[in-house]
């Protein structure tokens, strides 16, 4: 039994799909989670038929909630502030 860990290492991250739209997710396993949205059937039911997906932008986070409610808070970022957080701005 895999027990979800809530605290380690979380990374919140943008991703930008083929259609030049951006999907937003967090995962305790950054690689293995953009390998899921390229390649397997596990990834974002979004991303899915907008392949391939290239990283954009990422952050790490020590604890699962801070995470959590950092992704909620980029979901509701408009496509503008979006490109200012992936330049830095």
């Amino acid at each position: 039994m895999n027990k979800f860990k809530r605290s380690g290492q979380f990374s919140v991250y943008l991703v930008e799909c083929s259609d030049h739209t951006f999907y937003a997710g967090y995962t305790n396993d950054l690689e293995k989670r953009l390998k899921e949205h390229n390649d397997g059937p596990r990834g974002a039911r979004y991303t899915r038929y907008k392949r391939p997906v290239k990283l954009v932008w990422s952050k790490v986070y020590k604890y699962f909630r801070s995470a959590f409610l950092e992704e909620k808070r980029i979901k509701r970022l408009t496509r503008a502030q979006k490109e200012r957080l992936i330049s830095g701005g």
